[in-house]
């Protein structure tokens, strides 16, 4: 009779030992019930988020004794001086005209860019490589550095803050349309290349009308997140109503405040619901 052979004795890990995975039965057959991975989900996140109070020193102490402020500058907010609406105006208009010229130009400058982007319509992939690092680069600055170099170079005003946006439109749109182009059907531009067509032409004829309506969106988009982006650049002398918004919290004006929000809040509410409807009709 042939020597039996010993059964390998199968290593259960330390985890199973201690919490031993249950067991369902299903007809004949015993199947193992896939343990829950909530609880060790839940004990990571409570590390990490007393890890990060700890970091930043956060104090529910200090929290505690002072949120009772927050209720009283909030009810100054909502008690809007109207007198001060005459001051409002102005500023508010630059605010718009900066949105409107700066999404505008970056707009029309990243079309180009995009292009020579693309590694379905340029090939070289050294180009697409350097093209894509300055534009990593310029969406790495925020539009507050941007405003303040710009500040800086051309002065205090609202060009500087049109310069800053037009350089945050351009690096967010470019990104956003040359995904957009990847992801098109190159059978039209293939075959206009196979012609004769220049790579200019086949683009403007088959791929351009494709991408049209998307790059109309990106835009749209762009401007309903410029006009918020405006009203802060006022903090480094880039003109709009971060100007006033600064003067009044520095002069602890919180219902003059309150009245430079709702200018802000109606306006922001019709450019997003104008936007949202144009870009329906686009798609």
């Amino acid at each position: 009779m042939a020597r039996e052979k010993k059964e390998k004795a199968v290593k259960v890990p330390w985890f199973d030992r201690i919490f031993p995975p249950k067991k369902m039965t299903v007809g004949d057959h015993s199947v193992q019930k896939p343990r829950s991975r909530a609880w060790l989900i839940t004990l990571v996140m409570v590390a990490i988020v007393w890890g990060s109070i700890s970091m930043i020193h956060f104090d529910f102490t200090v929290f505690a004794r002072n949120i009772h402020q927050f209720t009283v500058i909030l009810a100054k907010i909502f008690n809007p001086k109207w007198t001060y609406f005459q001051k409002v105006i102005p500023p508010l208009m630059d605010t718009i005209k900066m949105s409107l010229m700066g999404t505008a130009i970056g707009s029309f400058a990243a079309l180009p860019f995009a292009v020579v982007s693309s590694t379905n319509i340029m090939h070289s992939g050294p180009v697409v490589a350097f093209f894509r690092i300055v534009l990593n680069i310029v969406r790495t600055l925020p539009t507050l550095v941007i405003a303040s170099i710009s500040a800086l170079i051309f002065g205090l005003g609202t060009f500087a803050g049109t310069v800053a946006i037009t350089i945050f439109t351009f690096g967010v749109v470019t990104k956003m349309l040359y995904e957009s182009i990847e992801t098109i059907d190159m059978g039209a531009f293939e075959a206009m290349e196979a012609m004769g067509a220049t790579k200019f032409q086949a683009f403007w004829n088959a791929v351009f009308p494709q991408v049209l309506p998307t790059y109309l969106s990106h835009s749209l988009f762009s401007f309903e997140i410029n006009i918020r982006a405006a009203t802060i650049l006022g903090y480094v002398g880039a003109g709009g109503l971060g100007i006033l918004i600064d003067e009044r919290i520095g002069w602890r004006d919180y219902e003059g405040l309150g009245t430079v929000l709702l200018a802000l809040f109606v306006v922001v509410l019709i450019i997003e619901n104008t936007s949202q409807y144009l870009r329906r009709k686009l798609s």
